[in-house]
């Protein structure tokens, strides 16, 4: 018998003062069996990195033909598609020649260095790619305030970004690899 995903709701507030962006998103986010509390919260922070009311999360990780959020046009063609993880060179191409504009948010550390290193020829030969790698203790920080109702806070001011949740605050720490 197959396992079902957890679900979880969050309410995200969006306070973004660079790109003037500030609004609420309801969002119910399904958990993939396998899918760890890291790679769920690093998927939030990219939503909210990117929010907009066409922003979505695709079907997830069971799903080869989508990313884990886009943005599509009114046309249906896809503006954003953003890869959480390490993804493949092949799936990279892919996403580059389906969207106006990629974004990989890679978060795992040493093994993140391992793939930019492996991976970073590949992206240098797109235009449309932007890799940017999560710190390991932002990630830690996210993944503890995992719960099945959150009330998240997201504020981006002069490029610095946080996360408050209760009484925990999270700066978040980003560094642009391409």
């Amino acid at each position: 018998m197959a396992l079902k995903s957890t679900v979880f709701k969050a309410d995200l507030q969006v306070s973004d003062m660079d790109r003037h962006y500030y609004q609420s998103h309801a969002l119910t986010i399904a958990q993939h069996p396998s899918e760890t509390d890291d790679r769920m919260m690093v998927r939030v922070l990219a939503f909210a990195l990117n929010a907009d009311e066409a922003l979505v999360f695709g079907k997830g990780i069971s799903s080869d033909d989508e990313p884990d959020l886009w943005r599509k046009e009114l046309t249906g063609e896809v503006d954003l598609w953003i890869e959480i993880g390490q993804p493949d060179e092949q799936r990279i191409r892919r996403a580059a020649g389906r969207a106006k504009r990629v974004i990989v948010y890679s978060y795992s550390g040493r093994s993140a260095e391992v793939w930019w290193k492996k991976t970073a020829a590949a992206v240098a030969r797109t235009k449309n790619v932007s890799v940017i790698d999560i710190a390991p203790a932002t990630v830690e920080a996210l993944a503890a305030l995992t719960q099945r109702t959150m009330q998240i806070q997201f504020m981006v001011q002069d490029g610095q970004a946080q996360v408050i949740s209760g009484d925990a605050i999270v700066p978040i720490e980003l560094t642009t690899l391409a």
